[in-house]
Parts: structure tokens; C-alpha cells; sequence
């Protein structure tokens, strides 16, 4: 038995910049592809149902490897943990580069999943064993960064490829970046304590591959597929099955693959807790604006991107300052200060229509990611600093597994509130609509005026006309509903705010003093 040996103050900030590197482009990758889906169908011939792999494929995968990169990290050092994830993710992006067919690019998608999911707990755990903790607040808060505002520039990044250049090159770009990143990271990290297992959990890794890529491909799958589907119903009992084997596996194994014995810290299984509600509602409501701003109000998505940045850059900004402050103060007051922020911010989001103007817009989603970079990073770096170091590693896998299903079961839920709300508007605003009122054949023969001063025929311009006002009621209804799913989002958070008062933090650590080191059995 020995003490864990810590790399505190040899080249921490360098570090930072090495896991920084490969975080970002992994983040990044997670947006930039979107804008990229109509171009890949045409190249190559193929629809949306096959074409959606590319994303859903690389989703899953990442579910499948996050729950094993404790057991890695811990086995082979989280240095060579990283490098591999950073080898993988660029092979990945390069095979994407090349590809030659739909079935190709998914393959390649899933070679760069392995290497993303490897990505965020090792980064995390790397930055947790370099810091001391009276400077881990700060130090996730500056790494948080590039989780916060990679997302916002991939949309932006990706339409400028796309358009003026070459949409491969929104892959190809990963490889120069990603070999620099190896190099760095081979030269300036320093290896952890490595602990070799007697044996591999195989049935704990089988049970958490499947359970958890059943239950992310039916949280994808549900709105599409119907939640009562055959298939759905079916996915979800395979789920349950499967991870309450992987939980008495777990339980019983003396080498588990995820050691759930850390859940026996009530302070990291609240901030567990609150972390799933925060992202189900922070997060599981940021894809609407997107929408709300492409398909209501008929931005480019170069434009969508640039619309959105402030607010990416905002939260970027503040992480850091809810770092310093959670350093000082701890997670509560920084964390119920940034949800006070997004619940407010998001009422007022509750209230938007299709003629909100744009300033107030853009207002309101920079005070809401404010609150995202307040409360995200303090609530995490709370529950990781009450274990000892040597389970940082596997608990940071427990957390990313986690935030991976609960960032997906937000969307299932707001997407499905969403589409449900389009429909109860569409009706009642049908149900509402005179077609014989003297304002309504008005309207209608002032747009078939217009429609026949273009050249349309008179048959044709009723049609048109009458197809005018119901896209025109779509719309509106699409955005009545996306203010609802909003203030859900809302109160998802406001349950995160309560349950904010039952975290317990241990005294934070003054400049000065040192951490109690905790001792490795090897």
C-alpha cells in the first residue's frame, strides 16, 4: 500500500490546455454534423431514416463505452486512456473524411464515438487528479468552457464549411487537431496511479452494453417509432432487464465495472441527483431554439449559430467565475444563484411568440445559459470532491453515464410535449377560425391577389392561399407549443433549486492547508 501520488503544480495549467484540446473537439463534433445531414443524403442518395444513424448510431455508442472507462482509466492510467481517446476520435474523423457510403460513415461515426466516449471522464478525472481541491472549482469551470460553447459554434462552423467549401472538411478538420493533441499529451501528462484488476467484468459489461443502448435507442426512437410501440415497449423491458442484472453483478462482483459502493456518499448521490433533473431541463430544452428560430422564423442555420453564440459565450464566460465562487462559497449559494437565473429566464422564454423580437430573444437566452454556467460545474465538482481520489475515476463514469441518459430522456419528454402542444393548438385555433367572417376572405383574397400578380392561376392561387394561412397557423401553434415545453423545462429546474437545499458539502479547503490523501490498495 502506498498514498496516491498526485501531480499538483507540475504543469496543471499545460494539462488543462492538453484536456481542453481534446474535449472541445469532441463537444464540438456533437453539433457540427447537423448541418451537414441534407448534404450527406444527396451524396449519398439515401433518406432520413437511414441517414439518422449517422447520429444515432454515435449516441449509443458513446452509451456503451462511457460505463467502462473508469475500469480502463484505473487499469492503464488515464493518460493512456486519453491518448486512446484522442487516437480513436481522429481515426474516426478521418474515416468519416473519406467516406464512400452511408453504411461506411456509420462505421466510421462509431469508431469516433469510442473515442468521444472515452473523452469527457477522462478529462474529468485527468483535471481531478492534477488539481488540488481548493482550485478544482476553478479549474472544471475553465474546462467547462469548451462543454458550453463548442455546441454553439459547431452549427456556425459547419453551415461555413458546408457552403463555401466542403462539407467532408467538417471531419478531416479533427485530424490536425487531434494528432497535435496526441503529441501533447504524450509529452506533457503525467501518468496515474494505475490499480491492475485480477479480472474483467465481463458480465457488468455486458449487461450496462446493453441496457443502456436499449434504453438511449428508445428514448431516441419513441416520438418517432410511438411510445406504445412494439418495439419501444420492447426496448424499454430489455433495458430494466438488463440493468438490474448489471446491478447485481455489480453488487456482488469483488472487480465490478462501475463501483456503485459510491453511491453510498450521500453528497455524490444528491448531486447526482440534481445534476440528471438540472440537465433534463437546461438541456432538454436547448434544441427548440434552433428550431424556433429555422423553422418559424426562417434563418439560415449559419445565421441560427451566430444568433445563438452570445449565449454560449456567456455561459463559457461565467464558468470560470462559478468556479472561483464555488472555491470559496461552495456549490449551494453559486448553484441556486444560476438556477434562479435559468427558472426566471425560461418563464419569460414561456412567454415568447413568432413576432417576439429578436434582441429580447437573444435577452433572455444569454440570462438562461448564465445560469447553465452557474449551476452545472459546482454541483458536479461538490459531489466528486466528497470522494477520496483513487473512486474519482469510476464515479466520474457513473456521472457522464448518467448525464448521457438524462440529457436524452429531457429531449424524449420535451420533444413529446412539444408535439402534443402543436396539435392542441393546431385544433383549437382550427376550432376558432371562421372561414366566412369578412376579415378571413379578406385575407384570402388579398394573398390570392398576390399569388395571381406572380403569375399563378386563379384555381391554383385559392389553393395557394388557403395553404398560406395553415402554414401560417402551423407556425404559430409550433411556437405556442415550444413555449410550453419551455416552462416544463422550468419546472423540471425548480425541483433542482429544492433539492440544491439537501446537498451537503464538506468545508472547502483554504489556500494553505493541504487535502488529506487518501491511500490506493494496489
Amino acid at each position: 500500500m502506498e498514498h496516491e501520488r498526485h501531480n499538483f503544480g507540475e504543469n496543471k495549467w499545460l494539462t488543462m490546455f492538453v484536456v481542453v484540446i481534446g474535449t472541445f473537439m469532441a463537444i464540438l463534433d456533437t453539433s457540427i454534423v447537423n448541418i451537414a445531414i441534407p448534404k450527406m443524403m444527396q451524396v449519398f442518395a439515401v433518406g432520413t431514416e437511414e441517414i439518422q444513424w449517422v447520429l444515432t448510431g454515435y449516441m449509443l455508442v458513446m452509451g456503451v463505452v462511457i460505463p467502462v472507462t473508469g475500469y480502463l482509466g484505473d487499469t492503464y492510467g488515464y493518460k493512456r486512456l486519453y491518448i486512446a481517446a484522442l487516437f480513436f476520435f481522429t481515426l474516426g474523423s478521418a474515416l468519416c473524411g473519406f467516406a464512400w457510403s452511408n453504411n461506411s460513415m456509420i462505421a466510421a461515426r462509431v469508431v469516433q464515438a469510442i473515442g468521444g466516449g472515452m473523452m469527457m471522464p477522462a478529462s474529468m478525472t485527468i483535471i481531478f487528479n492534477t488539481f488540488p481541491r481548493e482550485e478544482r472549482g476553478m479549474a472544471l469551470g475553465i474546462w467547462g468552457i469548451s462543454v458550453m460553447v463548442a455546441p454553439a459554434i459547431g452549427p456556425t462552423l459547419s453551415g461555413y464549411l458546408v457552403e463555401y467549401f466542403n462539407w467532408r472538411l467538417i471531419f478531416t478538420i479533427n485530424i490536425p487537431i487531434g494528432l497535435f493533441g496526441m503529441v501533447m499529451a504524450v509529452l506533457f501528462l503525467k501518468e496515474s496511479v494505475r490499480r491492475p484488476h485480477a479480472n474483467f467484468d465481463f458480465p457488468g459489461f455486458i449487461t450496462s452494453a446493453v441496457g443502456f443502448f436499449a434504453l438511449l435507442l428508445a428514448l431516441s426512437k419513441g416520438t418517432d417509432w410511438g411510445w406504445s410501440s412494439t418495439k419501444i415497449l420492447f426496448l424499454f423491458w430489455l433495458s430494466a432487464l438488463s440493468l438490474t442484472l448489471f446491478t447485481y453483478f455489480e453488487l456482488k462482483s469483488p472487480e465490478p465495472l462501475l463501483d456503485l459502493s459510491v453511491l453510498k456518499n450521500p453528497t455524490f448521490s444528491m448531486s447526482l441527483i440534481i445534476t440528471m433533473i438540472n440537465t433534463m431541463g437546461l438541456f432538454g430544452g436547448l434544441f427548440l431554439f434552433p428550431i424556433f428560430f429555422e423553422n418559424l422564423r426562417g434563418y439560415p442555420p449559419m445565421d441560427t449559430g451566430l444568433i445563438m453564440l452570445p449565449a454560449a459565450l456567456a455561459s463559457g464566460l461565467v464558468m470560470p467565475i462559478a468556479g472561483r465562487l464555488f472555491d470559496r462559497l461552495g456549490a449551494k449559494p453559486v448553484v441556486l444563484f444560476g438556477l434562479t437565473l435559468a427558472v426566471l429566464s425560461s418563464f419569460g422564454l414561456a412567454r415568447i411568440n413568432i413576432n417576439t423580437e429578436l434582441w429580447w430573444l437573444q435577452t433572455l437566452l444569454i440570462i438562461r445559459a448564465m445560469g447553465i454556467g452557474f449551476s452545472m460545474m459546482p454541483v458536479n465538482t461538490a459531489g466528486m470532491n466528497a470522494l477520496p481520489t483513487y473512486q474519482v475515476g469510476r464515479a466520474s463514469a457513473i456521472n457522464n453515464t448518467l448525464r448521457q441518459v438524462s440529457s436524452s430522456l429531457g429531449v424524449a419528454i420535451i420533444t413529446t410535449i412539444t408535439q402534443q402542444r402543436v396539435a392542441f393548438h393546431g385544433a383549437r385555433m382550427a376550432e376558432g377560425l371562421n372561414q366566412f367572417s369578412p376579415l378571413f376572405q379578406q385575407t384570402i383574397n388579398f394573398i390570392k391577389t398576390g399569388l395571381e400578380g406572380i403569375g399563378v392561376s386563379p384555381l391554383a392561387s385559392v389553393k395557394g392561399a388557403y395553404g398560406v394561412i395553415a402554414m401560417r397557423l402551423y407556425q404559430v401553434a409550433y411556437a405556442k407549443a415550444i413555449a410550453d415545453a419551455v416552462f416544463v423545462t422550468a419546472l423540471i429546474m425548480i425541483l433542482g433549486f429544492f433539492l440544491t437545499f439537501f446537498l451537503k458539502e464538506e468545508r472547502n479547503i483554504q489556500p494553505g492547508e493541504k487535502e488529506k490523501l487518501p491511500v490506493a490498495e494496489f
